[in-house]
């Protein structure tokens, strides 16, 4: 970020004429970005700055983009030069929190738990509990355990490809995981634990059915839960010979009657279900998450919860079984919901799209699963260090496809190699051209190298730049200058202060970029063939790309963000 060099500057800056302030914001974002200044980033500057001026967004947007057409026309000593006659500019130095806030410990050794449903892949949203566990198990030395929350067989069904897919998705975050623990290969676990309730009255077999739910709503005890033990432990016993049939029986856990909120009343720890649908356990009798959850993060050592805003109720509900059993609870780090704007996050919604062909899979670039982030080229230190940015919050907070974009670029920029890409390409031929090759650097970094252009008279442009600069002189970039026209003129090699346009050769590669919102077709040079895929490059003016399936004539890429 910069800013300008004396602390008086703001108070300066009022009293400057409106031209020259956009003039003076649109050089520094061209400046900060290779000497392509964008519109939007000025106007945002502008308007975070000054405020007061946004009853004026129309004409500041006007403005603005015809000041940021002249200064792109500069090349990057002329836009310095001017900037400098304006005052120039230094970066701030920002004072900012170096990792996550201390935990209140309360125990010697610290574990925790990541315990996903195995019913989808991980999104954004849910791998942020996953990402807040793995930095505070760093931090404290602690440990992770990876708990496959798999006991619905009817309802969120697991499958069994997501069971390696989460564990894919935790290895390219790059969390370490100390145990894995799969919830459905433990019932005998619960089983015990629920003879052990039973044998202490606090927990009963209950065959009301759908009357129960009067009482509790009206803080009334059901006739099941007068039951002794023997006759509860009797009953147990026809739940696991399947002599009970679904919904004949469940088995409840006692609580208080007069509790506030009715959700928590004789809450269910067990069902019968005569059909699971399965990938790795037959069995009919299947532990609740409430129940489930909380016997293993007891058995498990687990010391600290990180969990949703929206899990409260289970909190209330499963400190009540920790009070039978006379153990203490974990402590609770509350975490609001995180969601991202213009991103499906949504597992039911997901599977919906994918079903309705609206999605092309898990890993479709509108979705904000981290297969899709994978496959657009974006790295698990971006997510990681947005996540730890925001740190621990009980708050709600929404995350723009910006905001993300912004920290995966700092990453990416310094290493991804530039290329030329042009969508809706227009033929146009040069008459008088002198070059015949061009040897263009791959990165403003030339330790990177250079890449190598054959040329002829024949050169590809984008049409939306043909018809802006149509008559006039423009510069193919890092080229030469031309007159531009179907019939184009050479007009040398020096540097001008006119539009640069992106270009390609005669000899090019057919490219199909995949976006969020639909295909882009175009060309693109020839060395882009020897990327291999997967890696990420930047097409310059348009964005970055990862490189999905390479061959001979034809690329096929996935687009990351500008």
């Amino acid at each position: 970020m910069l800013t300008f060099k004396s602390t008086a500057d703001h108070r300066i800056v009022r009293c400057l004429f409106l031209d020259d302030l956009i003039k003076k914001y649109t050089l520094i974002n061209a400046l900060e970005h290779d000497g392509v200044a964008q519109a939007k980033s000025v106007l945002g500057k502008l308007l975070s700055e000054f405020p007061d001026m946004r009853s004026r967004v129309q004409q500041l947007s006007g403005d603005i983009a015809r000041a940021v057409e002249e200064i792109n026309r500069l090349s990057v000593a002329q836009q310095r030069s001017e900037l400098d006659k304006m005052g120039g500019y230094t970066p701030i130095k920002r004072m900012e929190r170096k990792g996550l806030p201390d935990l209140d410990l309360g125990r010697d050794k610290f574990v925790v738990r990541f315990a996903p449903n195995p019913d989808g892949a991980i999104h954004v949203g849910n791998s942020r509990p996953a990402l807040l566990c793995d930095e505070y198990a760093k931090k404290y030395g602690g440990k992770f355990i990876l708990r496959f929350d798999d006991t619905d067989p009817k309802i969120k069904i697991p499958e069994k490809r997501f069971y390696k897919w989460i564990r894919d998705d935790l290895k390219w975050l790059k969390i370490k995981v100390h145990q894995e623990i799969v919830a459905s290969r433990r019932l005998s676990i619960y089983y015990k634990m629920a003879e052990k309730l039973i044998q202490i009255n606090a927990a009963y077999v209950c065959n009301c059915g759908p009357e129960w739910k009067k009482l509790k709503n009206a803080s009334r005890a059901c006739p099941c839960r007068r039951n002794d033990s023997k006759t509860n432990m009797r009953k147990w016993k026809k739940i696991l010979s399947h002599s009970y049939k679904e919904g004949q029986a469940v088995l409840r856990i006692k609580t208080d009657l007069e509790a506030k909120n009715p959700a928590v009343r004789e809450w269910p720890a067990f069902r019968i279900v005569d059909k699971p649908k399965h990938p790795l356990v037959k069995r009919h009798v299947w532990p609740l998450y409430n129940f489930a959850s909380a016997i293993d993060d007891h058995l498990l050592n687990v010391t600290h919860i990180f969990r949703g805003q929206e899990h409260s109720t289970n909190e209330v509900k499963q400190r009540y079984l920790y009070q039978h059993l006379g153990w203490n609870y974990p402590v609770v780090v509350t975490l609001g919901r995180l969601s991202m704007n213009d991103m499906v996050l949504s597992k039911s919604q997901i599977r919906e799209g994918i079903a309705r062909k609206k999605f092309s899979g898990w890993d479709d670039p509108k979705l904000g699963t981290l297969q899709s982030l994978r496959r657009r080229g974006f790295q698990p230190e971006a997510l990681r260090q947005i996540i730890i940015d925001i740190g621990p919050k009980p708050s709600d907070i929404t995350i723009s496809f910006e905001n993300l974009s912004a920290y995966n670029r700092k990453i990416i920029d310094r290493t991804s190699d530039r290329y030329f890409f042009i969508p809706n390409p227009k033929r146009i031929t040069v008459k008088g051209m002198k070059l015949k090759k061009a040897s263009v650097p791959l990165h403003p970094e030339e330790k990177h190298g250079f890449r190598t252009f054959a040329l002829s008279n024949t050169f590809f442009i984008d049409d939306k730049d043909f018809e802006a600069y149509k008559g006039l002189e423009v510069r193919l970039k890092d080229l030469c200058n031309i007159k531009l026209g179907n019939i184009s003129e050479f007009t040398g090699t020096e540097l001008k202060a006119v539009p640069k346009i992106q270009w390609v050769p005669a000899k090019h590669l057919s490219v199909r970029v995949m976006m969020a919102r639909g295909e882009i077709k175009g060309y693109a040079e020839t060395n882009l063939a020897k990327v291999k895929p997967g890696s990420v490059v930047q097409f310059e003016r348009f964005g970055f790309v990862r490189v999905e399936k390479t061959g001979k004539s034809h690329i096929i890429a996935v687009f990351g963000h500008e």
